[in-house]
């Protein structure tokens, strides 16, 4: 697991999402076990080729991800990738915005689960300006 492109995968990942999350990622593509092969995949070829490409920011990158995963309805995979927006260089508003740009594609209930996604990150960083989201109050 030392090629060029896992290297580059191993670093994207440790600046986006830090060195706890790297290492859990990398012992469960060494574990063998089921989903460790995508994992594999997932570093050398999605952190590696293209979140290591030249042409676009990562903090632009990020943008077009979370727009994807909104799209998705992935939400534990958003909320790892707010993460990663904010070490990206997002800031909490461009991340809202992200969100409110995809209401007309994706519809309200898409992006009721990303609001509730993304605040729960937001309230773990203290970027939340009240604790209290929509999803608190039953919305």
């Amino acid at each position: 697991m030392n090629d060029a492109r896992t290297e580059t995968g191993r670093q994207v990942v440790r600046e986006m999402l830090g060195e706890d999350f790297l290492h859990g990622f990398e012992a469960h593509i060494a574990s063998g076990t089921f989903g460790s092969e995508a994992g594999r995949l997932a570093l050398a070829g999605a952190f590696g080729d293209v979140w290591g490409r030249p042409g676009l920011e990562r903090k632009y990158r990020s943008m077009v991800t979370l727009a994807v995963l909104i799209t998705l309805r992935a939400p534990h995979e958003l909320q790892n990738h707010v993460r990663a927006a904010l070490a990206n260089g997002c800031s909490a508003a461009e991340i809202e915005e992200v969100i409110i740009q995809t209401i007309p594609y994706v519809g309200y209930p898409a992006v009721s689960i990303a609001l509730n996604a993304t605040a729960e990150v937001f309230k773990q960083k203290g970027l939340l300006k009240s604790p209290i989201t929509a999803e608190d109050r039953g919305l």
